[in-house]
């Protein structure tokens, strides 16, 4: 669902994404890509980062995420899911996963 308000842990994200203050990788919010409207994408390494709340953890959705993972994937993209909670209880581990992942995938692309 595309909206326009983000969560709390998503505008927490998003303080540390915009800006290009990754490594000068320009992140967008609720990027729409075929079908999907997926939380934070970097255009230029095929990145995107989701942040999924309680509700991830029911089966059914459990089971949509997948093959939301899968058709990014088959799309080229690389996804990273990140817990709400690990937002705020390891928000700069987090930066750091995603800053690495940024750096690998760029890499990648030099390659």
């Amino acid at each position: 669902m595309n909206r326009n308000n983000p969560t709390p842990w998503e505008w927490k994200l998003w303080q540390f994404l915009k800006n290009k203050q990754i490594n000068g990788y320009k992140f967008r919010r609720q990027v729409s890509i075929n079908d999907f409207v997926v939380d934070f994408c970097c255009l230029e390494l095929k990145f995107v980062i989701e942040l999924d709340g309680s509700g991830h953890l029911q089966p059914v959705q459990m089971k949509k995420d997948i093959q939301r993972n899968n058709d990014l994937e088959e799309w080229g993209f690389m996804i990273m899911r990140f817990p709400n909670n690990d937002i705020d209880e390891n928000l700069n581990a987090v930066i750091n996963i995603i800053t690495q992942k940024c750096n690998e995938l760029h890499n990648e692309i030099l390659k």
